[in-house]
């Protein structure tokens, strides 16, 4: 397992949300897939993870992710974890909101092909009653945030 492939595939990942690309977004996961989004939503398999992002896409405009990974794990000599942090700037704002930070879990999976992403999960980073810890990351993430 070469940790540079499941990095890469998760920035790939986030370049195609970024770019508003659906099907390329979409094509990164095994057929059955999963996306667990930020508020919980559920999506199952590549078709629903594309016909979903594609019609948020067309009526909302999103958020594009800044992102650091924390560290990728072996689990297997076919599957890998990546856990990453993750900020999102409002569409027409140059800063970040900090009630969008999150924590990002992948589990990717090695198929003939390459790497897929077996699962994608966004949690928020909410750091109840944890003031200092939001304001840490925000201001982590705050550094990636190319300039205006």
């Amino acid at each position: 397992m070469n940790e540079t492939e499941i990095r890469g595939l998760y920035q790939s990942i986030i370049d195609r949300w970024n770019a508003r690309d659906a099907a390329g977004f979409a094509a990164l996961f095994t057929e059955e897939g999963q996306c667990v989004g930020f508020d919980g939503s559920e999506l199952d398999g590549r078709r629903e993870i594309d016909a979903s992002l594609t019609a948020i896409f067309a009526h909302h405009p999103t958020a594009p992710y800044v992102t650091s990974v924390r560290w990728v794990r072996v689990l297997g000599a076919d599957v890998a974890l990546l856990r990453a942090v993750a900020g999102m700037i409002p569409p027409g704002q140059s800063d970040l909101n900090p009630a969008l930070n999150a924590i990002q879990t992948l589990v990717a999976v090695r198929h003939d092909t390459g790497w897929a992403a077996a699962l994608l999960q966004n949690t928020p980073a909410a750091f109840h009653g944890r003031p200092d810890a939001s304001a840490a990351l925000t201001n982590e993430l705050r550094a990636l945030v190319p300039p205006a």
